[in-house]
């Protein structure tokens, strides 16, 4: 089996490659979607980020309300001279370890299912998280600046100059493009058509496979 990191800065595109990824052949979780599960009520991660930043991130129903945590996280916080400062580092704290747990049981039990396998973990903050020496491969997805505000104003469904300012924000809790690609063994550029996209998927693909079945 092939461990593949899938990763890259906000509305990169890794979604959108990880789903090229699979229509080939790959398995892929997504570190996001295990992070949504933890944080459902009952859940003891639910209960740390609840204790942590309040029942103020909460909807009437007891559901985290992302955008609210997301508020709360980046940049709502003050030092003790009351300077605002992020606390994403410390919802991170939270909830990495136990996502990282989560994805390297999924890959072990893909390995049982598929001794060749490539299996694919698409994570925004893999470097951020020391987890890279837990794949064998290393992705990262890229895109031009204003290319990912708008994409972020499109999923968001908000205004560009408000998309700059969160992207901005969010950017600041990421390695830059720069950092990511050193640590890469593969870089896909997302800046052009799909199907430029899908070509360079296409040939890391084989690369991939190939190694997999070397496994």
């Amino acid at each position: 089996m092939l461990k593949v990191g899938l990763t890259g800065g906000i509305a990169a595109g890794k979604s959108v490659v990880g789903e090229m990824f699979v229509a080939l052949g790959a398995r892929l979780v997504q570190a996001d979607r295990i992070a949504h599960s933890l944080m459902q009520p009952g859940e003891a991660v639910y209960n740390e980020v609840v204790r942590h930043f309040g029942r103020g991130i909460l909807d009437p129903d007891g559901s985290v309300n992302r955008a609210k945590l997301a508020e709360a996280a980046f940049g709502s916080g003050t030092d003790a001279e009351g300077r605002r400062v992020s606390r994403i580092e410390e919802l991170n704290r939270i909830v990495h370890p136990v996502v990282i747990r989560s994805q390297d049981s999924w890959m072990e039990e893909m390995g049982r299912q598929d001794p060749h396998t490539v299996a694919i973990v698409e994570a925004a903050l893999i470097l951020e998280a020391g987890a890279r020496d837990r794949f064998d491969r290393l992705i990262v997805v890229t895109c031009g600046a204003e290319q990912r505000v708008a994409r972020f104003a499109m999923r968001q469904k908000i205004d560009v100059e408000t998309a700059r300012k969160e992207v901005v924000r969010r950017m600041a809790a990421q390695l830059p493009d720069g950092e990511k690609i050193k640590a890469a063994n593969y870089v896909i550029d997302n800046s052009g058509s799909l199907e430029k996209t899908r070509e360079q998927v296409g040939h890391v693909w084989e690369k991939l496979r190939s190694e997999a079945e070397k496994s």
